[in-house]
């Protein structure tokens, strides 16, 4: 009796156990249901938000044009001193499958007439399956020298060199607004012919853009055609070649009173070294097109007195003084909006870098002008000096 007793017991305890395990089977099921029911999408998972911003204080001792009792101009002296908000931008990265975005918006007080102070600055998408070539679509850089798609920060200066600002499409020539050397368009680039190690030696891109500027449309229904090629014979220097041809749209003739094309043919010739800290570069660009009264400020009237031509350079080095924290620089740029020495603004700038966190940096420079253009206009007295300091930070 008693072992019967025992061995339906333990029947029913296994019948019990049997249970247990298949509604613990079952909840298991039941969990993993509402893991996935709620589970973000491996797109949504990819998105990376970033962004940076640069606080800046300026002071220079410039010269304005004044008049006399007897309405003659004369410079005066008119030294100034400000605190700057540069900009802040504001980035979300992320990826489909083979492709990359990015969508980049930026708020800044440097604007123009018709300008917001706050606008998308990059959105695009990139098909990156193979190196050797990808397609790029959108609004983002457009493939002209090696400083215009350089980060500010890391660019290590107060502002890009003068001839890129005017003829690589930030306040440029034409009068386009400011656009940080972007347009809207489409891009073809890749890398070739990797060496033992695996680094490729030949960059190409090719692109056709707008040529409007950001957010902008086509104003003439011709597009801008650019490309660059460069090669990488040793780890680290890079010498490359660029050309440029389009034109920017309803242009104000001030002499027929009619809009029209403004030709835009450039060329840039480049090279940089840039490894474990030392960065040297030097680039020439050469302009020929129309300009407009004002650069970078949405102008759209021809100013036929400052020439059809416009070239410019400027050449750097950084240098580590303290591996990782504190880096010297000297720039030289010279730019001439009309192609002659008397139309040529010359920069000679010292300074230092150092970087608190590999996210928060301050850069200090001492820059001497020599605005030649100021003595054609006026007198000798066209020299002056600025100092600029910035705390830049990335998050």
């Amino acid at each position: 009796m008693l072992k019967k007793s025992l061995l339906l017991m333990m029947l029913m305890i296994g019948f019990t156990s049997t249970i247990s395990a298949d509604e613990q089977e079952v909840q298991n099921v039941q969990k993993e249901k509402e893991k996935k029911k709620f589970e973000l999408p491996q797109w949504v998972k990819n998105i990376k938000f970033s962004g940076y911003a640069m606080l800046q204080y300026t002071g220079q001792d410039p010269y304005k044009v004044s008049k006399d009792a007897d309405g003659n101009p004369f410079l005066e002296k008119n030294s100034s001193n400000t605190f700057n908000l540069r900009l802040a931008r504001f980035i979300l990265d992320g990826k489909i499958g083979d492709f990359d975005w990015r969508a980049q918006i930026q708020g800044t007080n440097a604007t123009g007439p018709g300008q917001p102070t706050v606008q998308l600055v990059d959105l695009y998408a990139e098909w990156r399956r193979f190196p050797e070539f990808k397609v790029r679509v959108g609004q983002f850089k457009r493939a002209f020298t090696f400083e215009n798609p350089t980060n500010p920060i890391t660019q290590g200066w107060r502002g890009y060199a003068d001839v890129i600002n005017k003829l690589s499409a930030f306040g440029d020539r034409t009068g386009e607004r400011s656009s940080g050397g972007r347009d809207i368009g489409l891009q073809l680039q890749g890398d070739l012919f990797p060496n033992a190690n695996g680094r490729r030696i030949l960059h190409y891109q090719v692109g056709v853009y707008n040529g409007e500027g950001v957010n902008t449309k086509d104003y003439d229904n011709r597009k801008d055609f650019i490309g660059g090629i460069w090669v990488m014979p040793i780890k680290g220097l890079r010498i490359g070649a660029f050309g440029w041809t389009g034109s920017r749209g309803q242009m104000l003739d001030p002499i027929t009173n009619k809009t029209r094309s403004v030709e835009k043919n450039r060329y840039a010739l480049s090279a940089e070294y840039d490894l474990n800290g030392y960065t040297f570069r030097a680039e020439y660009l050469h302009s020929q097109g129309w300009g407009a009264a004002s650069p970078g400020n949405n102008v759209r009237e021809i100013d036929y007195s400052k020439g059809d031509k416009a070239d410019g350079w400027y050449v750097f080095g950084i240098v580590p003084l303290i591996k990782g924290k504190l880096f010297a620089k000297a720039r030289y740029q010279c730019y001439r909006n009309q192609k002659e020495w008397g139309s040529s603004v010359n920069q000679i700038e010292f300074g230092l870098n150092y970087n608190f966190t590999k996210n928060l940096e301050i850069h200090a420079e001492y820059s001497h002008i020599n605005d030649r253009s100021i003595e054609t206009a006026l007198d000798k007295k066209h020299n002056y000096n600025l100092v600029d300091v910035e705390l830049d930070f990335r998050f």
